[in-house]
């Protein structure tokens, strides 16, 4: 097993409708958590993440930082939305890193499509 995995519910994203994804982290050294950075190419719009380990999140977020010590044998769930009608199909990037001390240790980069 690498020692990240990472996971969508699906990679055909509608406006509105709940995106899903799940991190497994097996890294043997010591982390302080992971970062999932999302872009949604061709536009200047956002994806806002709702939750994570069934925690909601009260303010809108584009970048989710997880900390490790929230993270039950080192996994983590997120949902997340895009609520913006697109006027075409965007490519949409999902990047998950392990930071350990301000630095990226590894990641896994998932491409999904945004699309009415």
């Amino acid at each position: 097993m690498k020692d990240l995995e990472f996971k969508l519910s699906s990679i055909e994203i509608h406006p509105n409708s709940e995106i899903k994804g799940t991190i497994a982290v097996s890294y043997p050294g010591r982390y302080d958590g992971v970062v999932i950075n999302t872009t949604i190419l061709d536009s200047n719009e956002h994806i806002i993440y709702k939750s994570y380990n069934e925690k909601k999140i009260s303010q809108n977020v584009s970048r989710l930082f997880i900390n490790k010590d929230v993270m039950p044998e080192n996994k983590a769930e997120f949902t997340a939305i895009i609520n913006f009608q697109p006027n075409q199909e965007h490519e949409v990037k999902f990047r998950v890193s392990i930071i350990e001390q301000h630095k990226e240790i590894e990641s896994q980069i998932i491409f999904a499509k945004y699309s009415n």
